[in-house]
């Protein structure tokens, strides 16, 4: 099944300030965008973003609703060539001290202004600031990793187990370097998470709508928003936590 990870989804209460926050200190362009009636939907990443890399879409809701961050989502994370050179570029411009590279060698973290974590780890491909991977936390490693080989046919392709959690990384089968992996976080002191709304989902482009949603639900997927309900233009189905997860067409 042909399921490459698109785009991230987050919510923000001030869309121009988050345009300008990721347009200034990640070097983002604007992709696309669809403006309905209640909300606006931005799509952002490099300039020179891979085919197969994925994109962040931000979503703000003409209400002026504010949201929970919850924590059953983790962070984003961006990939550069030097954590350290990167951080302190960003400390330059004005971005909050958060999580410095000499507490975390290989990688950092920092803020977006609605507080979503991000993530900037060292890599050696890539585009500079692309979306490496999404971190998502997970009460039941077994049955994570279940869901994504079976429902979507991906690969376990790393892990990195401490004294009290364990990252698992999956991606779809030949994907490549430069596309987004999902890393599921778990930790074994058997917490509960609370999902919040500050995080939407995250998307897998299929090459045919229907048919990759009827694998889905054949593979016992959650029937949650069929393509039907969503005039067919996407579909949504959730894995075992509660994390929503769209399905798009390219």
């Amino acid at each position: 099944m042909d399921a490459t990870l698109d785009h991230t989804m987050v919510r923000v209460e001030d869309l121009e300030e988050s345009l300008e926050w990721y347009q200034t200190h990640l070097d983002y362009e604007e992709k696309g965008r669809w403006e309905a009636d209640t909300f606006t939907n931005v799509f952002l990443g490099p300039e020179d973003v891979h085919d197969e890399g994925a994109l962040l879409e931000l979503t703000y809701n003409h209400d002026g609703r504010s949201y929970t961050m919850g924590d059953a989502w983790g962070h984003i994370a961006v990939r550069v060539g030097d954590v350290h050179d990167a951080y302190y570029e960003l400390m330059d411009e004005g971005v909050e001290d958060y999580r410095r590279p000499e507490d975390n060698p290989g990688y950092a973290f920092v803020k977006d202004p609605d507080g979503h974590e991000i993530e900037v780890v060292e890599r050696d491909h890539g585009a500079r600031w692309s979306l490496d991977h999404t971190m998502i936390r997970v009460e039941d490693a077994d049955a994570a990793l279940g869901w994504w080989t079976r429902k979507l046919e991906y690969e376990h392709t790393g892990r990195w187990e401490a004294d009290t959690f364990a990252n698992y990384f999956v991606k779809p089968e030949g994907a490549a370097r430069e596309a987004m992996a999902v890393e599921l976080t778990y930790n074994y002191d058997g917490r509960s998470y609370e999902m919040g709304d500050a995080w939407g989902h995250l998307a897998v482009r299929v090459e045919d709508l229907e048919e990759g949603w009827d694998r889905l639900v054949t593979r016992e997927a959650e029937d949650y928003r069929d393509p039907e309900s969503c005039g067919f233009n996407y579909a949504f189905t959730k894995d075992q936590d509660g994390h929503e997860v769209e399905l798009v067409t390219a």
